[in-house]
Parts: C-alpha cells; structure tokens; sequence
C-alpha cells in the first residue's frame, strides 16, 4: 500500500481546494492593491517595483491619459490608495510659483526679503483626484495659518509627501507644524499639532511621512527648538513614541527598512544616520561622524542601506551598512568598520535619493551626472553624464529591469540597468519637475510645478481637468 496515495495533494479534493482558495484569495488581493503607492518612494520606501507596467514612451501628447491642474505649489509625490490619487499643496494669494536650480541660486541675495513677503495667510490643503480619469473627487484645507518660515525660492510650503495606510490618508506640512488624517472620502478625522519647525538657513522643509503598521512616522529636525523621530497612532493621532536628538534641519524623509535580520526605521539627520526600534522607538544602531544635513533619502537592499549627502558646490560621502548593524559606529571615509561595509569620499547623492537593483547602487548628484557603484564594495562601475541633463531634483526609480532619471526640464531618461552605461530613450513633458514621481499599477504619476500627468497607454485624445 502506498503510504502517500490518501495524503498526496493532488488525491485529496479538501486540501486542493483548500489551495485553490487561498490562490484565488491571493490573487484577488494582489490585484487590490496593485495600484497602492502608499507613501514616498513607494510601500517600502525604495523607488522600486518588480514590473514595468507603465509605458517607456511618452510625450505631451502621447501616453498622456490626463493632465490635472492643481492650484497653488507643491513639492510632494502624489500617492495612491484604492484608485484614488492624493496630493497636497499651498495657496496664497499672488503666490509665485517655485524656481529651478539657476532661478534659485540667482534669487540668493533677495530671497530672504522676498521669503518674508510671501510669508502670509497659506491655505494649507489636501485634494484627491480619481487615478482613473483625474477628475477631482475632493478637496480639504487640513489647516489655514501663517507659515513659521520662509523658504528658498526653489521649495514650497508643501513638499512633505502625504502617506496612506490603505483607510486613512496622513498629511503633514511642516510649516505649520501639523499632522491630520482623513479616510479616503475626504472626512476629517484627527488634527495634532507636532510643534513650530524653524527652517535652517530659510530654506524650508521637506521630510515626508512613512507608515508603519499602526504608527504615522514624522521627522522633525529643525534648527529652533526640539528635534525628534515621532510615531503618531494612525487611529487617534496620539503619540505613541518620541525620540529626541541634537540634531539641525534636515530634509530626508524616514524609512521604515524592513531588512533581512530586523526591522529599523531609519533617519538621517544633521550630523547623523540612524535606526531605530519601530515598537519604542529607541535606536538600535548609529552613526556618527556624518558631516552636513541629508536632503535625499537611502536606497536600501534586504541586507544594506545606502545613504550620503551633498551641499552646493561639493559632494559629501557615501556609505553602507549592514543589516546587523548595532550600536554606534563614526563614519571614517575610505574605509569600512565593524558594520559600516564601505565609504567613499565625494561620492554622496544631492538632493535626488539613490536607487540599489541586483547588485548595483544608482546616484546623483543633481547635475545629470549619473554614478553607478557596486553594492558590495562601492567600487565604481561608470560615471556618465545624462546627454543635455538639466539639474535633477526627482529621486532615481526603477521598474522592471529599467532605471528612471527625471530632471528638472521635464525630460526623463530610460536607462538599462547593468554595469554599461545606455540610455534607451528620452521622453519630454514641459513642465518645472522637482517633485519625485509616483508608479500606481499602469500609471506613472509626474507632478510639475502646477499639475500631475498620468502616464498610461493609451489611444485616447489627451484630457485636461
């Protein structure tokens, strides 16, 4: 008798069925959110999707299925939940609209006279668009108030990207110091205040939130007053852990890592990189050392983070650390430590985060050059510039076995990945884009400096609403 003929899964009916079910459970769930970018940079914070499923061609009039206004200016990534888009802005009246990279720096000498001027009343909102078609379902002023802060000509007062927990979508803005949730019909449901940032030099803010189980991340480094990680409870808005620290503005949005020994939210701030406990919030592993401010965010593998930063006119260091990081580590250039894999010296992103797929790390500086280091021992593998690359602002991203560069003139560059150097395409939308864009099933979502483009295939007539 064979012992396997009543318990084979193909011989027994209930355990195949059993099976079918939770394929078909799977499936269904798969499909439900495969359209959900819940917050900067994606679910998991990396820039990252398994599949290309957007088009790699588009134009002003191609693959465009609609093109949204949205009033005031704004920095932040548009999200995504349950066919729905979520975007945040800032209105004032006579409001200027932000400048690129040369208008910035030409500003410098006035900018903070003309700051104080367009530092009045600011609508600060939350507007939801149907991913569908773009037609907006709702708009909310999450708060009306005088900013704390005036910004560089090239910022918003609306950078900081909203995030979602598939119920509930969080916006936090900065300069006014506020955190609000709302379900996705646009009903308020709670309201904290989380303190009054002061802006380092008057350039503004720009960490975005994460989402962590239960838990809305915020972080809130500033030059005038406390600074800390905090976790919010995604139900009441109450507090649920603080981590204070000595810190200075900084502009890097949190990472909930999610690696292959522990689970860390990470922080970098002025001075330092840190990661910490996502229950209590007390960090698990620093490091120390980090000369500047971060304004990109890491690009994380299963075992290595990757993080560094740039100031004008200098590139700051690159570093990787382990997985099994724990404790306190200074950051010595040249060299590795305990978990500190490698660090190399000028080698730091600008403002736009880095991007790690199979082995290779993806950085820039914002000047449309374009590095490529290996991930095990940050040996570089080529350094190129992007042909006729204006400055970049938008985080690198990859799709299927494609890496995403958009700079600042609307122009996006398709790169093969690997350790050769090819640009595939070029498509051009005309626009100011700094804002980083957002990948919701089919759609790639680009924000310009006063509209979202969905990218989609599509035989359509261009729409605008």
């Amino acid at each position: 008798m064979n012992p396997f003929q009543d318990t084979h899964p193909f011989k027994n009916r209930s355990f195949y069925l059993l099976m079918a079910a939770t394929a078909f459970a799977y499936i269904c769930l798969a499909k439900g959110n495969a359209a959900d970018w819940t917050r900067f940079r994606g679910p998991d914070g990396s820039g990252r999707v398994a599949n290309q499923t957007f088009p790699t061609q588009w134009s002003d009039s191609k693959n465009v299925a609609w093109t949204a206004n949205i009033p005031g200016a704004g920095w932040s990534s548009p999200i995504s939940a349950d066919g729905k888009v979520f975007v945040t802005t800032s209105v004032f009246d006579d409001q200027p609209g932000p400048k690129g990279f040369r208008g910035g720096v030409s500003s410098m000498r006035s900018y903070r006279q003309d700051g104080e001027k367009n530092r009045r009343n600011t609508s600060f909102e939350l507007h939801c668009l149907d991913l569908k078609t773009g037609k907006k379902l709702w708009s909310r002023q999450v708060v009306a108030k005088t900013p704390s802060f005036i910004i560089h000509p090239s910022n918003t007062y609306a950078t900081e990207s909203p995030a979602t927990d598939g119920k509930r979508v969080f916006a936090y803005f900065g300069a006014a110091g506020t955190v609000a949730a709302y379900d996705l019909d646009g009903n308020p449901l709670w309201t904290e205040q989380v303190g009054r940032f002061v802006s380092g030099n008057g350039f503004g803010s720009g960490s975005s939130l994460a989402v962590d189980d239960n838990k809305v991340i915020v972080q809130f480094d500033n030059d005038g007053g406390e600074s800390f990680l905090a976790a919010l409870d995604t139900k009441t808005g109450k507090e649920i852990w603080k981590s204070k620290r000595d810190s200075r503005t900084s502009w890097s949005s949190p990472l909930v890592w999610n690696n292959a020994e522990r689970k860390v939210i990470v922080s970098c701030s002025a001075g330092m990189v840190t990661g910490h406990d996502p229950k209590s919030g007390k960090p698990v592993w620093k490091v120390t050392r980090f000369d500047g401010a971060f304004s990109s965010s890491p690009a994380v593998t299963r075992d290595h983070i990757f993080f560094g930063n740039s100031g004008p006119g200098s590139r700051g260091p690159l570093a990787a650390v382990s997985a099994k990081a724990k404790g306190t580590e200074a950051l010595t250039l040249g060299q590795g430590a305990e978990w500190i894999t490698w660090t190399r010296a000028g080698s730091g992103p600008g403002l736009a985060s880095p991007v790690a797929h199979n082995g290779l790390l993806y950085v820039t500086g914002g000047n449309g050059i374009l590095s490529c280091y290996d991930t095990k021992d940050g040996e570089l593998i080529y350094k190129e510039r992007l042909p006729d690359a204006s400055s970049v602002a938008a985080s690198l991203w990859i799709a299927g076995d494609q890496l995403f560069a958009l700079d600042e003139n609307g122009k996006t560059f398709v790169i093969a990945t690997g350790t050769e150097f090819k640009v595939t395409r070029t498509n051009q939308i005309e626009g100011l884009f700094w804002s980083t864009p957002s990948i919701a099933g089919d759609s790639l979502l680009l924000r310009s400096a006063d509209k979202i483009h969905c990218i989609r295939a599509t035989s359509k007539a261009l729409t605008s609403l």
